[in-house]
């Protein structure tokens, strides 16, 4: 089947949150928004067809994920795209990967404790940690020695492992899991894995052909793997995601939590509908949106080093998020999001909102001509302020 990623879907007044909520965060309607971490293109058809089905048969009471069409369609995920077997006994559901995040982070530390991430860092990490009362305990991508000395810190209980890194499309090599398992293991800390843009890996532009490794290969102790195909097929508001918990005793306090305290027993059917259905039947249509993706990632490299030759940007060896360090160009964030805003009528997140100054977040989930449209504005907003 052929699948057309260049015609527009317009969303607006269909309650988007990037297109029809921008005034939210950058306080001016219309903007062309390239921004929250949802694509422009509608869902497989693949997907859409199981939805439609499901949609005919009209009753839509109280439902169980816990069923085999749910379990084997992310068993033979994993198996197929991640050469990774898994224990469907240790599978858990949950709303959304954030709230599976919130519900083991207060099972797992109590007010005050630290939480360490690596920075810069999601920003749903950021407020679901703040959040809570516990402490936020950052260390650079990359710096293992800084890791190190924040899971050594007294009462660091938890390391959220953003695997494939958001916002700078990191994918870990297998030493760099390895070592964090290690050092985990050595300070007695749990690890929560988000792997929600482990299917976005683009092995054509990672330099040494890594792939993602789930992280169920390098558990020990006390861990959780939380992820969701919403992510890379495109049904977030759909909501719906499951995780992987490594002990059976914190796999079955999930469960109670998730179905008494939570009141969580019952998922949506349209969600287990499309996970099933996208798992199943989706591979061909991600395939060929992952190599779109990276043609938009290709595109803004090619014409942002032209540009500006200084900056050198390489594309993210995952997701459809372009994290861009402006550094060298010495530009001021505000001036730059004025320029954007004001001018060029387009919202482009500024690198601040995940904790780093000097970088902006540019999402390129669209079709090819509107990527062309927010990378030329960049551009000529960085030729002003240059």
């Amino acid at each position: 089947m052929s699948y057309d990623f260049d015609t527009p879907v317009d969303r607006r007044g269909t309650w988007s949150v990037q297109w029809d909520g921008v005034a939210d965060r950058f306080g001016v309607d219309g903007l062309l928004p390239f921004t929250i971490s949802d694509m422009d293109f509608a869902s497989p058809p693949e997907v859409l067809d199981a939805l439609q089905r499901r949609i005919a048969h009209g009753v839509f009471g109280y439902t169980d994920w816990r069923h085999e069409d749910f379990l084997s369609a992310i068993r033979d995920w994993f198996a197929g795209r991640h050469s990774t077997d898994i224990d469907t006994d240790r599978i858990v559901y949950g709303p959304s990967v954030l709230n599976q995040l919130s519900q083991l982070l207060q099972m797992w530390t109590g007010p005050g404790d630290g939480v360490v991430v690596h920075t810069p860092t999601y920003d749903g990490f950021l407020k679901a940690i703040s959040g809570l009362g516990r402490e936020l305990r950052g260390a650079p991508a990359g710096d293992t020695a800084a890791l190190e000395r924040q899971l050594a810190r007294p009462a660091s209980k938890v390391l959220v492992l953003c695997s494939p890194h958001n916002p700078t499309g990191r994918v870990w090599t297998e030493a760099e899991l390895t070592e964090f398992a290690r050092l985990a293991a050595a300070y007695d800390v749990a690890v929560i894995s988000d792997e929600i843009h482990a299917d976005f890996v683009h092995t054509d532009l990672v330099p040494d052909g890594r792939r993602h490794l789930p992280w169920t290969r390098f558990g020990a102790g006390r861990w959780a793997l939380i992820t969701s195909a919403t992510k890379a097929f495109n049904f977030p508001a759909l909501s719906g995601s499951y995780g992987i918990i490594g002990d059976a005793d914190d796999h079955a306090a999930f469960l109670r939590r998730m179905q008494t305290g939570e009141g969580l027993a019952s998922p949506a059917v349209l969600s287990l509908t499309a996970h099933i259905a996208a798992y199943r039947d989706g591979g061909p249509w991600l395939d060929r949106l992952n190599a779109y993706v990276a043609g938009n990632l290709r595109l803004v490299a090619e014409r942002l080093n032209s540009a500006f030759p200084e900056l050198r940007w390489q594309p993210p060896q995952a997701g459809y998020l372009a994290w861009i360090d402006l550094r060298p160009l010495g530009i001021d964030d505000a001036a730059l999001q004025r320029e954007l805003i004001e001018r060029e009528k387009v919202a482009i997140m500024p690198g601040t909102t995940y904790g780093s100054d000097g970088f902006v977040r540019f999402n390129v989930g669209c079709p090819r001509a509107k990527a062309e449209q927010g990378v030329d504005a960049l551009i000529r907003a960085l030729h002003r302020l240059a």
